[in-house]
This record gives C-alpha cells, structure tokens and sequence, in this order.
C-alpha cells in the first residue's frame, strides 16, 4: 500500500499550534491501515522529542520520524570525526552513525544545521575545518523557520553564511535531496504520496521520489501562490482535506 510522508510543519502544525483535524486526519490513515510517516528537514530536536510532540496533539508517531539531520548522518561514514554546528538532533544521527563528534578542531566533515546559538565563533570554526579538507554537509537549505513571532533565519541561512566564508558548496541532504529520498525509499518502497506546503521541498522530493505531490495551503503555500512549480497531483486546503479525498 501507498505510503503517506507528511511533512510536520504547515501540515500536522503551524508555529506550535496544531492545525485543525490534522491528528484525526493522521489517525483516519492508520485505522485504514494506510502506511504513515513523518518527513521533516527540521534537524534541531532529537527524535525522541519530535515523537512526544506528536503524542502532544494525538498522534503516534514512534518509529515512523525521518529528519534531515538523519538524512546528513548517512552521509558520514563510520569512525569518522563529525563537526557539528546544529542541535542535539544531529549529534544523536551522527553518533548513531557510529562517528565521533566534536565542536571544534580537526575534523574529517562538518555538518551545519539549524542552530539559534550559531555564532560568529562556530562559523570561523566550521571554514577553518572545511578549509583544511573537511567535507562540507549541509542538513537543509530552508532559508526560514516559522516562529509564533513569524519566519525567523533556518537552517540553510546559517549554510549559505559558511558555504560563503568557506567559498564551499555542501551536499545537501534533506528534502528534496537524493539522502532524504533514499530514507524514504528503503523504508517505505517506490509507491506513495508526499504531503506538504512547500513545492519546493515537498512537491521536489516527491517527483525525486516518484511519488504523487498533495499540497496544502494550511501552512507557507496560499491560493494566491498557485500553480506551482512543480505542479501538485492533488490540492486541499489542509491534510484532512486530502484524506476525505482519499478515503471518502
């Protein structure tokens, strides 16, 4: 059966606040015995706290969360020293991954996420290592973040700061990147719908994927911005509008 990777927020949340029949969306799926997972380029939180925030507004969602700070830690190789300028939830996939991980020295590759103590120390460090060699990983390119006080710098502003200073490109590894989409793969298989509010993350990791793009407008996307580009395969103004039209 077609699995449905939703992306967290603008589907399941927007700033905190869970969206309106969104958890009983999500549980309508799982009593339909529709494969569900959670795909999601904020790096920051370990797993374990992104499944409690689920719990929080009802949904379970144990076992079933792909982030791009995993998607970044299959891009480190076993043994390898890993500096990190992110949050905890980096660390756990990197030291899951079997490598070490420090804060500043030598370093075999940096990984730079979402991080709101990012400070001019961590980007002098972080060029000084990808400078002298290290490989240069970027867990997501998001130029924002939305905050109950509105966008804020994401992830992918603190990137686009080291790849400048460093004269560096990373790999990139979230949404809509081939490291994202081979998690996705090797968990769920070739058939599915990706669920977001973002085409240019979402609605990409979908076609990289093959799979079928259901865009909401409940979170960043509004009908003022349509068509999109690249175009969805289904429309609805939030996830339980896509599910009655999947379900009935």
């Amino acid at each position: 059966m077609s699995v449905w990777a939703l992306d967290l927020d603008g589907v399941l949340w927007l700033a905190g606040e869970a969206i309106a029949g969104s958890a009983e969306a999500v549980n309508r799926l799982d009593a339909a015995g529709v494969p569900v997972c959670f795909a999601t380029n904020f790096s920051y939180a370990p797993v374990a706290e992104t499944e409690a925030k689920l719990a929080r507004i009802g949904v379970d969602g144990r076992g079933r969360v792909i982030t791009s700070a995993m998607a970044a830690a299959t891009l480190v190789q076993r043994g390898d020293t890993v500096l990190v300028c992110g949050g905890p939830g980096i660390v756990e996939a990197v030291l899951a991954r079997g490598a070490t991980v420090v804060r500043e020295g030598r370093a075999d590759v940096v990984v730079v996420g979402y991080d709101p103590h990012f400070d001019y120390h961590q980007l002098s460090v972080a060029v000084s290592a990808i400078r002298a060699g290290a490989r240069f990983v970027a867990t997501n390119e998001d130029p924002t973040l939305p905050t109950p006080a509105g966008l804020v710098p994401g992830g992918g502003a603190l990137v686009a700061a080291v790849a400048y200073a460093a004269q560096t490109e990373p790999v990139v590894a979230g949404k809509p990147h081939q490291a994202f989409a081979e998690l996705v793969l090797a968990r769920y298989g070739e058939h599915g719908i990706v669920v977001g509010d973002q085409p240019m993350t979402d609605g990409k990791l979908a076609r990289r994927l093959g799979y079928r793009f259901g865009l909401v407008l409940s979170g960043v996307t509004s009908a003022s911005d349509l068509p999109t580009d690249p175009p969805y395969d289904h429309l609805g103004a939030d996830l339980a509008a896509l599910v009655d039209l999947e379900l009935g």
